[in-house]
């Protein structure tokens, strides 16, 4: 979908539709105050009080009536400065604008005012000439928002909506929209009885349920094994970590507020962990290391706990408890291209498993003039974004740069692939990293007997299970590959008299095999239960009647298709391990 605070032009036509939606609301309810209404990526919304009315998505048709009378009037819109005395007195009944206006600094500001008809709001702009210009929008959903985000201020009524240029563009872009919502893994992720949260546990803090578990425990399984194939050593840590241990590292100042608030213990200070890095310093420290002994790759499935604002924790893809995928790898300086070069071909590779086509690499440098960001070394920057640019180059991978996107202590890579719908997400990270082998004093003896810093390649190729987990419910829309499906096989006999017997030694077989496999022997109708099993999204049903029973062999229906191909039960197992073992996607 088109990220319309990106395109200029789209931004600059959806401004100017929250304030015809605006105007709308104040002829409908002539005592509504408005707040703000900016644009966002997916369209617009408007931050109204409508003291005790309230508007309902059922009452939106009607606002939209009002906006299209309001565009076929065809009224300029016409931009004005005036000072901030000025404003005060013409928004003076308004107590959100006024609060707007007496937070700016000067007292001489110049503050923009915009009027269409009888309808005028502070604003910057710009806006289009005319409302007439504002032709194709839509309502989208109503919602509450407290006031400045703060939960102990009143709470608005927000209303969303979108605005193109042409009829086309706007039915296409709806169009993503209900398809969004089909994949949406939120929706999936309660039909299919995957997660939960509960407000007794908190925002961002899901809770995976057996179904789900059963998908993250196979998806650490199949990354725990190819990175134990290329060397890594994994370990566990805890979820804590002393405050000294975030000074030491750095992110007590870079990162102290992304994290959850300090907690005393005895005579210690503690917080929950953000991140894996410190931990895995003092392992490698635990004990002296020579040149021969790197590199060194340390990993971990680790749970980690970042401060999201409750407004913008969503499902798994948004969280404020994770388990990251992570690792760090402690290297020699002349090992950071090879290991670099391996970090990208294994992103390559588990892309190529879990057919993601669409991503493009991002390489995230540091802001020179930043000098509080970032830590002030500009050799050492230098250095490792010339050799990150090198292995790109030389593994001719496209890419592009990012000013200002780095973290504190280095340059990164980060993989941004395109969803089956809305903007792109960051799965994949590899961050290059001087500056805390440096703080936790790591060395490793060269080959003349001198002591020497490593480097350090922090690098998460899943990024975290949970964001993972969100990103492939909705490519697939919850009809899982076999190999990571809950359920991989549904035993059905069709009639319980005559057939669950041979129903029940085809289920005890498959399940001896280790498949994930049920049986669906309720007193229920066939197509019924044929119907649920499509309904669940199973990869394969088998269906056992008097000619499966009579010769031994099995009837099976693939996920999604009517046809029935019936093979004998050591073809079947064959088939469901061959697919499974090679991973494939579709089967």
């Amino acid at each position: 979908m088109i990220n319309i605070k990106e395109d200029e032009k789209l931004s600059v036509l959806n401004h100017s539709c929250a304030h015809l939606l605006a105007q709308a609301v104040k002829h409908l309810y002539p005592q509504a105050k408005f707040w703000v209404g900016p644009v966002i990526e997916e369209g617009f919304y408007y931050d109204i009080d409508l003291g005790d009315a309230v508007i309902t998505e059922e009452d939106l048709p009607k606002i939209e009536k009002e906006m299209k009378k309001i565009s076929k009037d065809g009224k300029r819109i016409i931009r004005e400065e005036i000072s901030k005395e000025e404003a005060l007195e013409k928004f003076k009944d308004n107590p959100y604008k006024i609060d707007l206006i007496s937070r700016m600094d000067e007292k001489d500001t110049i503050i923009s005012c915009y009027t269409q008809g009888d309808f005028t709001d502070l604003c910057r702009g710009p806006h289009v000439e005319t409302v007439k210009l504002l032709k194709h929008f839509k309502l989208l959903k109503v919602s509450g928002a407290y006031w400045k985000g703060d939960a102990k201020n009143k709470v608005l009524q927000r209303i969303y909506g979108i605005c193109f240029e042409n009829e086309e563009d706007l039915e296409n872009h709806l169009k993503l929209l209900e398809e969004a919502k089909l994949r949406d893994h939120r929706k999936i992720g309660k039909e299919q009885e995957l997660f939960m949260s509960h407000e007794l546990v908190g925002a961002g803090m899901p809770l995976w349920l057996p179904n789900g578990a059963i998908i993250r425990k196979q998806l650490e399984n199949y990354i725990y094994e190819k990175e134990a194939k290329l060397g890594y050593l994994h370990v566990y840590t805890p979820c804590v970590g002393t405050v000294d241990l975030y000074k030491t590292s750095g992110h007590w100042d870079h990162y102290k507020e992304n994290m959850f608030p300090m907690m005393k213990v005895d005579e210690e200070e503690f917080v929950l962990r953000p991140m894996n890095c410190p931990h895995h310093m003092l392992i490698y420290k635990n004990k002296m290391h020579s040149y021969r002994d790197l590199p060194i790759r340390i990993g971990e499935f680790a749970t980690d706990f970042r401060y999201e604002a409750s407004g913008a924790v969503k499902g798994l893809e948004r969280v404020r408890c994770m388990c990251q995928n992570d690792a760090h790898l402690f290297v020699t300086p002349e090992q950071i291209g090879e290991e670099f070069k391996k970090v990208v071909n294994l992103i390559l590779d588990v892309y190529k498993d879990f057919g993601i086509k669409e991503y493009k690499f991002r390489l995230s440098l540091r802001d020179p003039e930043d000098k509080e960001k970032y830590f002030d070394d500009d050799k050492m920057w230098n250095e490792a974004e010339a050799k990150l640019r090198e292995v790109l180059n030389e593994l001719n991978v496209d890419y592009f740069e990012a000013i200002g996107e780095a973290a504190f202590y280095g340059p990164k890579l980060d993989v941004e692939v395109k969803p089956a719908v809305g903007p792109e997400v960051t799965l994949s990270t590899c961050q290059l990293d001087f500056l805390l082998p440096r703080r936790f004093d790591l060395s490793y003896i060269d080959s003349n007997g001198e002591k020497r810093v490593p480097v350090v390649l922090h690098r998460a190729i899943f990024g975290t299970f949970d964001r993972f987990t969100a990103f492939i419910i909705e490519e697939t829309k919850g009809a899982f590959p076999l190999w990571l499906n809950p359920v991989q096989i549904n035993v059905i006999p069709v009639n319980l008299e005559y057939h669950e017997e041979y129903a029940k030694e085809v289920y005890e077989k498959l399940q001896n095999e280790g498949f994930r496999v049920k049986l669906d022997n309720r007193n229920e109708k066939l197509g019924y239960r044929m119907r649920e099993s499509q309904t669940k999204k199973i990869p394969l049903t088998l269906i056992l009647g008097d000619n499966e029973k009579d010769s031994k062999t099995v009837s099976y229906r693939r996920y999604g298709e009517k046809e029935t191909t019936t093979v004998s039960m050591d073809e079947f197992i064959n088939l469901v391990k061959e697919s499974i073992n090679k991973k494939e996607y579709n089967i």
